[in-house]
């Protein structure tokens, strides 16, 4: 099955919005829970002692919120990938 002109110009245009909105965001702060969820995902030491003391004191542990800043380069990646994926897909024959 083949990429038609339109799911490039798609693709081209989320990857363009993606890419502003990482430009003009400074960081994002991600929840407590989420901070939780990603700890015991990659298996950080806090997360396994958070859920011993759980099991423990029958208490949930509070996390403290998480501040992700993205590198500047991410932004401006997408935008030109997101840019040649629209101009690929309007040198594209239209569809019949």
């Amino acid at each position: 099955m083949d990429i038609t002109r339109n799911q490039w110009f798609m693709a081209g245009l989320v990857l363009l919005m993606l890419g502003l909105q990482l430009r003009m965001v400074y960081s994002y702060t991600l929840t407590p829970e989420f901070t939780k969820i990603l700890a015991e995902r990659s298996g950080h030491p806090m997360a396994a002692a958070a859920d011993s003391t759980d099991t423990l004191l029958g208490a949930e542990t509070k996390f403290a919120s998480k501040t992700f800043q993205p590198p500047e380069w991410i932004g401006w990646a997408l935008l030109s990938l997101g840019a040649v994926l629209v101009l690929h897909s309007l040198a594209m024959p239209r569809p019949s």
